[in-house]
């Protein structure tokens, strides 16, 4: 019960130990790195298939194409970090911060994230789908798609956010907040019930609603 009432909650700063900056050429598969700096590093291509990161930095570094799936990520913090695309399927990231990310697609189906913050920046597509996914945080971020087809989310919040388009098409929503996200399209829209929205979003969402019941309108 200790070690969990320890765990960074997605408000707050996470904090790391003195790093060491990584000092290999490549990242292996199921490699184990603990308190280690990586900054400024293009690790395009590479692969890390079931790898482990335990209160690592990953700030400025180029990722396009990085593959982790099965990937285990604890008490990181990842930073303007760019990518076309990134995989993290099946992946396990708890009680971390993701930052002013500039992504074209982070894939993580089938995924467990927990404590997890994503602050600032923009992704494409983000594809939490199939996953199991508990106290997530999103503040000021641009998503153009989030996936969260089939998942299970417990405790996930918006603060000023903007989303394209959120598929949740046989989701099981508990505790989620979109009051501060600006929702643009919603695929799935039956699958909200018990999800917190303000009056306007009620609005915006109305037309998508009504054909979900099978509501004829018709103008006045």
């Amino acid at each position: 019960m200790a070690d969990r009432d320890r765990r960074p909650a997605p408000g707050r700063a996470i904090e790391l130990p003195e790093l060491t900056p990584f000092a290999g050429t490549a990242l292996e598969v199921r490699g184990d790195y603990e308190a280690i700096d990586f900054t400024g590093l293009d690790l395009s291509g590479q692969r890390a298939d079931a790898a482990g990161f335990l209160r690592c930095r990953l700030a400025r570094c180029r990722l396009d194409g990085l593959a982790m799936p099965r990937a285990r990520i604890s008490e990181c913090l990842l930073t303007e970090c760019q990518a076309a695309s990134i995989d993290l399927a099946a992946s396990i990231v708890r009680d971390s911060l993701l930052a002013d990310a500039r992504l074209g697609v982070l894939a993580a189906a089938e995924a467990g994230w927990s404590s997890v913050r994503v602050r600032g920046g923009k992704v494409d597509l983000l594809d939490l789908s199939r996953g199991r996914l508990n106290d997530l945080a999103f503040e000021g971020c641009t998503i153009s798609e989030l996936d969260l087809t089939g998942s299970r989310v417990r405790t996930m919040r918006f603060e000023a956010c903007e989303i394209d388009e959120l598929v949740v098409d046989d989701a099981r929503l508990a505790d989620v907040d979109l009051s501060g996200a600006v929702l643009r399209l919603v695929r799935g829209i039956g699958s909200l019930r018990g999800t917190t929205i303000v009056r306007d979003q009620l609005v915006d969402l109305a037309p998508q609603l009504a054909a979900h019941v099978g509501l004829k309108v018709r103008d006045d």
